[in-house]
């Protein structure tokens, strides 16, 4: 057996060595870009489209998802040498903002976590950082009411989004389901794993705090109460892990925002955000989203809010697919300009590659 493996494991040492050679290549290659740009180092629209090339490309055996951490890690070691980037998110460390982060811009990154959804927002618009990964929907509990309320206001544009499915996890310091008489979670987490919570720990009593990794720091003092979270919180604080992928819905997913003080370039695949309110009259929001149809831009998101400015007034938070520099979008922005009472261009941006 030895004998067989010899020459394969020799034709992987190989190719290890060109690999290094070519990273080594690509990288003095980024260098060289970094030399040459007058602008930021992380340019949203290309990594997506490198990405994008990368998955075209594949025929595995490698999963797409897999090619793209790899590659992702690649530029984000490339976008070091050029120049430091900071990303801020909710954190602590353990929570899935911290994921949605690295999954973005990959682990080698400066992270700055923040205490709440504001600070990260505070943190973007002061220039104490480049970016900042903020939740926005998810597909089981919907939005997230804060970040649409800071959206509203912010100077902040938004350069991109992560796509992020969630996993959640039961831990506790002994990993024994039994002993479990409390569990501490986010809000979201917890109506996420509402059934499984029914089925399994019905006598459990639930209690909501600020984050999933503030959840796993209680339960790593108190060894009666469990933590729901990503599986990365529990070697973060040290617990043992009950059960994993106890979300109600199989394909629960969390979407989230990169906001910066700059929006993206077109990548040839881009969604715009816009916040729009109309008067208070019959037909208004009809009237109102019709230059979208009328110059076939397709709608993907429409949510209500109350805005706060008045009594039952609201504004609506529109995804469209395009960027704003595509002729039939900014057509249609124009037109709305002219209908709106309230128009906000947030940006426009990569749709999520994977």
């Amino acid at each position: 057996m030895a004998d067989s493996l010899k020459p394969i494991r020799g034709k992987i040492d190989a190719l290890d060595r060109r690999l290094v050679k070519l990273l080594s290549a690509r990288a003095r290659l980024a260098q060289r870009i970094g030399r040459l740009k007058e602008s930021k180092v992380y340019r949203p629209e290309r990594e997506a489209q490198v990405l994008r090339g990368i998955l075209a490309e594949n025929r595995g055996p490698l999963a797409g998802a897999a090619l793209a951490r790899l590659f992702t890690e690649i530029m984000a070691a490339c976008r070091a040498l050029e120049d430091s980037v900071t990303v801020a998110f909710l954190g602590p460390q353990g929570t899935f903002s911290q994921e949605a982060a690295v999954k973005h811009f990959g682990g080698s990154t400066a992270l700055a976590p923040c205490p709440s959804i504001d600070e990260v927002f505070r943190k973007v618009e002061t220039g104490a950082v480049g970016y900042g990964v903020v939740p926005v929907e998810n597909s089981t509990e919907g939005a997230i009411g804060r970040t649409l309320d800071l959206l509203l206001s912010t100077p902040a544009k938004v350069c991109g989004e992560v796509m992020l499915p969630v996993r959640q996890c039961l831990m506790s310091r002994s990993g024994r389901l039994a002993d479990v008489r409390k569990i501490v979670s986010h809000t979201q987490s917890l109506a996420q794993c509402q059934r499984w919570l029914d089925r399994h720990l019905p006598r459990a009593a639930r209690s909501a705090v600020v984050s999933n990794a503030e959840a796993a720091r209680i339960a790593a003092d108190d060894r009666r109460a469990a933590a729901i979270g990503p599986r990365t919180a529990a070697a973060l604080y040290g617990l043992k892990l009950i059960e994993r992928n106890i979300e109600d819905e199989a394909k629960n997913t969390t979407r989230f925002l990169v906001i910066a003080e700059h929006d993206a370039a077109p990548s040839g695949r881009d969604k715009t955000s816009l916040i729009l309110s109309a008067r208070n009259v019959p037909g208004a929001v009809h009237e109102l989203l019709t230059p979208l149809a009328a110059n076939r831009v397709s709608m993907t998101r429409l949510e209500s809010r109350p805005s706060r400015a008045g009594l039952w007034e609201y504004v609506f938070y529109v995804d469209v697919e395009g960027h704003r520099r595509d002729a039939n979008v900014a057509r249609a922005l124009a037109a709305l300009k002219q209908k709106a009472t309230f128009l906000k261009n947030l940006g426009s941006y990569p749709v999520a590659v994977a």
